[in-house]
């Protein structure tokens, strides 16, 4: 029974996040631990805004059958569990504003208030050689959570992972820091306006 509860609160989750567009078609993870050494995740070709009891699937830290069906972040999110006492939720998310940001600057600094506040600022994480990254990912990813004691990692052309005990806390910071980002952009496009503007 507490799995089926916990299976609803993913699918309404991750029905909220595809529609803000953090998480894409075939694009992200989800999954909460249901004991020390097993969790639920989402099956490998889950569409996240239709998804129902069959898209997750229960598997153990020790890899069996069971993980072929599995996201492919299945090996990110058991480290994670293992090794970060307080991660009870993960979410692989891409929210675009924040992605796009992580690109071109080595920190997030927050302008509005609830960013700020929540935040602070962020160092984004550069995983520098894409053609070995899922290879590296599993170990350099909870290391940084535990190195840094943080529950948020903007990885620099790749998205955001972030784990918490509570899922709305965790689906709040993603939509906090992407809002901070939009935010962001459009305080620039408005100075770039005004630079134009007053040379013209």
């Amino acid at each position: 029974m507490v799995e089926k509860n916990v299976i609803e609160e993913l699918i309404d989750v991750s029905l909220s996040m595809f529609r803000k567009n953090f998480l894409g078609i075939f694009h992200g993870s989800l999954s909460a631990k249901i004991e020390e050494d097993h969790f639920l995740i989402n099956k490998r070709e889950s569409i996240f805004d239709e998804m129902t009891e069959e898209d997750f699937i229960e598997i153990y830290s020790k890899p069996d059958y069971r993980w072929k069906q599995a996201s492919l972040d299945a090996e990110i999110h058991n480290n994670i569990y293992k090794y970060v006492s307080s991660a009870k939720y993960i979410a692989y998310t891409m929210p675009p504003y924040a992605t796009a940001y992580s690109l071109d600057i080595s920190t997030i600094r927050p302008k509005d208030y609830f960013g700020y506040q929540t935040f602070g600022e962020l160092t984004i994480y550069d995983p520098k050689n894409f053609d070995t990254w899922y290879e590296r990912a599993p170990n350099e990813i909870y290391r940084y959570f535990k190195e840094h004691e943080t529950n948020i990692m903007v990885i620099k052309g790749y998205g955001v992972y972030t784990c918490h005990r509570d899922l709305p806390t965790l689906v709040k910071q993603i939509a906090i820091l992407e809002n901070s980002c939009r935010l962001l952009h459009f305080s620039q496009e408005h100075s770039a306006g005004r630079k134009n503007f007053s040379l013209n």
